[in-house]
C-alpha cells in the first residue's frame, strides 16, 4: 500500500509534457511526387524473352479455360497458392459474364497480347542490353474473345486486373532462367 501511494505522489508531482499532434521531423522530408504509371508495350518478336512467354501462355490458357484447380493450381503457385487465392481465381474462372468466362470461352477463337513495361526513354543502349541479359523476366499476357468490340489492351498493370468491366482477361507471369533450369509462374489478380 505504502509503494501504491509514493508512486500516486511521485506521479502527481512530475509534469507531465503534453503530446504534440505532430512533431516537426528532425530532418526535412520533401512530400514524394506520384509517379505515373509506367507503360505497356507488346514485346518486340526479337525479344529473346518472347517465346518463353509465348510458350508458358500456351501452356497455361488451357489450364485456365479448364476451370480444373488440378491444372491451372501448379501454374499460379502450386502448394505455394493460398486457399483465399485458390477460391479467388476459381470464382473469376467460373464466372461466365467475366473477362475470363468472355475471354475463354472459346467459342469465336481467343487472341493473345504479350505485354511488357516500356523502358524509360533514359535508358542507352548499354542498359537496355543489361536489362535484355538478366536471368528474369515478367510480363502481362492477356486474352480476348475473337469476335469481341476492340476496346484496346490494358496500358498500365492496373488495367490487367480482370475488373468485372474488361473486355479482356490478363495473367502476370514471372520467368527465371537460373543454372540453365527455365522456371516460371503466373498470378491471376481480381
Amino acid at each position: 500500500m505504502r509503494a501504491l501511494l509514493i508512486a500516486s505522489a511521485l506521479a502527481a508531482a512530475l509534469p507531465v509534457a503534453p503530446v504534440l499532434a505532430a512533431d516537426p521531423p528532425l530532418v526535412p522530408i520533401a512530400p514524394e511526387e506520384a509517379a505515373a504509371p509506367s507503360l505497356l508495350v507488346p514485346l518486340a518478336p526479337d525479344s529473346p524473352w518472347t517465346a518463353r512467354f509465348a510458350a508458358a501462355a500456351d501452356d497455361l490458357l488451357p489450364a485456365l479455360r479448364s476451370g480444373e484447380e488440378s491444372r491451372w493450381g501448379p501454374l499460379l503457385g502450386g502448394p505455394w497458392l493460398s486457399a483465399p487465392d485458390r477460391a479467388r481465381v476459381a470464382a473469376l474462372l467460373r464466372d461466365r459474364d467475366g473477362p475470363f468466362g468472355q475471354a475463354l470461352s472459346g467459342q469465336a477463337g481467343t487472341r493473345r497480347i504479350i505485354l511488357g513495361w516500356q523502358p524509360p526513354a533514359t535508358l542507352n543502349t548499354a542498359d537496355r542490353a543489361a536489362i535484355a541479359a538478366r536471368p528474369e523476366a515478367e510480363a502481362i499476357v492477356c486474352w480476348a474473345a475473337e469476335g469481341a468490340a476492340d476496346t484496346g489492351w490494358p496500358r498500365t498493370a492496373r488495367e490487367a486486373d480482370n475488373a468485372p468491366v474488361r473486355p479482356y482477361a490478363c495473367a502476370r507471369i514471372t520467368y527465371s532462367v537460373r543454372d540453365g533450369a527455365p522456371r516460371w509462374r503466373a498470378f491471376v489478380e481480381g
